[in-house]
């Protein structure tokens, strides 16, 4: 294979990567704190050995797969009525206990486990602002979430939400499609005054109609490179053809 071919073919590698990202973002538009994700391609130039054998040829560029980062925007906020569904105003995530360790999410879905911790929607405990779970009495009813994450019931306080924010947020490593992870080397910082919506979600951020326009145009990219890298298949395997005659 020659040059157009790997070309063609690092391209082709991208579009994949491309098509894959937008119909996950796809799968996840009715998340709950999902944000849209992009994938981030560079060119990779190759020099060229000897190039004055090759007039106006200099510098290969190669298709490059670099990074994927995430659209902060928010997600559109839905009252769900819900006493222990939770959306974030602003900045910031909410702490859960995963068997893996503390994750961090958006998604302010909760619910009360068989022992009354609070927990989200894969049964991850619910973090409060000491570093422990949230656990609710089964006297406690009438739950109320403050604005600035007290939990409370008629009996009085239970607990306050913990929440916390990132110095960079793209540098949190995604786990599927509502938790993140901190990086090696960084750590959260509490939110003090946090701003919660009681009985609402926070939904994803991806807009279907424009992710379905984005996702058709780079299935079309995908089909000219293919088309593309076949035809320059056959002009390689015209020429051995002409060269294996003429030798015979």
């Amino acid at each position: 294979m020659d040059n157009p071919g790997y070309i063609a073919l690092s391209r082709l590698v991208a579009q994949n990567r491309a098509v894959d990202v937008l119909a996950h973002n796809m799968a996840n538009a009715e998340t709950p704190g999902y944000r849209a994700s992009r994938p981030v391609f560079t060119a990779y130039l190759e020099r060229q050995r000897e190039a004055r054998a090759v007039p106006g040829g200099e510098t290969t560029y190669f298709s490059q797969d670099r990074a994927t980062w995430r659209e902060e925007a928010p997600g559109a906020v839905q009252t769900t009525g819900n006493p222990l569904d939770v959306a974030i105003s602003g900045a910031g995530f909410f702490a859960v206990q995963t068997p893996r360790g503390e994750r961090y999410t958006r998604a302010g879905r909760f619910s009360l486990g068989a022992d009354g911790t609070v927990v989200d929607m894969e049964g991850n405990p619910l973090l409060g602002a000491g570093g422990n779970p949230l656990q609710v009495a089964p006297g406690d009813t009438r739950l109320v979430i403050k604005g600035d994450g007290t939990l409370a019931s008629e009996n009085g306080e239970i607990g306050r939400i913990r929440v916390v924010r990132f110095e960079d947020v793209q540098d949190l490593l995604t786990e599927g499609s509502r938790l993140l992870a901190a990086a090696p080397g960084q750590a959260p910082e509490n939110v003090e005054r946090p701003a919660l919506v009681q009985g609402a979600v926070e939904g994803s951020n991806v807009q279907p109609v424009a992710e379905l326009t984005r996702l058709t145009a780079e299935m079309r990219e995908f089909q000219f490179m293919a088309q593309f890298a076949e035809k320059e298949g056959e002009r390689l395997s015209g020429a051995v053809e002409r060269i294996l005659r003429k030798r015979g």
